[in-house]
């Protein structure tokens, strides 16, 4: 009895302090999209009235130089700003919400992302939903950055009411008894997985790639 009503806290606890962490990132992207953007879309303004009226060509060159980087800090300023008051996790299914994050990967054509489930209606809860997606996107993350693999393969299995999440990349690999493999990646990642008490296993050696498999109970 004791020991179900500490679960039953634990579960609640959980799912304020990601609703509390949502807010807060919708209301950080939305101070960066009104306040800093706004600065930032006065001082490209100012800069090319700065070129407009300046007949110095070399002048003209620093001044287009910090327009430049004005414009590029912006826009990636607007993406942040996006993604952080972005609704996409609670509004999408588990299933199309993960081939989107594919979709977008293959887009950048650095390698070739599948993905395979065995059923398509799986319905999660929001904290357990965002849990496994910002797992897949670590992972997928650190395979483009550090593996040099070619192809990163995913896999979601229903077992009864049991979840299996399966990512393989087939790049370099590391030694997994390495301290220096033991990167922020992985640690971000297994700390996600605690979050929602899954089994957390990773497997990687030299030139074999990398494999993290996910495993969500049934009593989840």
């Amino acid at each position: 009895m004791l020991q179900s009503q500490y679960e039953e806290h634990q579960k609640e606890l959980l799912s304020n302090q990601i609703e509390i962490q949502k807010q807060t990132m919708q209301d950080i992207g939305r101070e960066i999209h009104d306040n800093i953007g706004q600065k930032l879309t006065l001082a490209s303004l100012y800069s090319q009235q700065l070129a407009y009226e300046n007949k110095a060509p070399h002048i003209n060159e620093k001044i287009d130089g910090i327009s430049e980087i004005i414009n590029q800090s912006l826009t990636e300023l607007r993406a942040l700003s996006k993604s952080l008051t972005d609704d996409t996790i609670n509004s999408r299914d588990t299933i199309d919400l993960i081939q989107h994050e594919v979709d977008k990967i293959n887009e950048l054509k650095k390698c070739v992302v599948s993905f395979s489930f065995n059923e398509k209606n799986i319905k999660l809860n929001y904290q357990i939903k965002s849990v496994l997606y910002r797992i897949i996107q670590e992972f997928i993350q650190n395979s483009l950055k550090h593996s040099k693999c070619k192809n990163i393969k995913i896999n979601l299995e229903k077992i009864n009411n049991s979840l299996k999440l399966v990512l393989h990349d087939d790049g370099i690999g590391f030694d997994i008894n390495s301290v220096s493999s033991k990167g922020i990646g992985l640690v971000n990642m297994k700390k996600r997985a605690e979050i929602i008490h899954a089994d957390f296993n990773v497997e990687s050696s030299i030139n074999n790639g990398t494999q993290l498999t996910i495993f969500l109970t049934k009593k989840q």
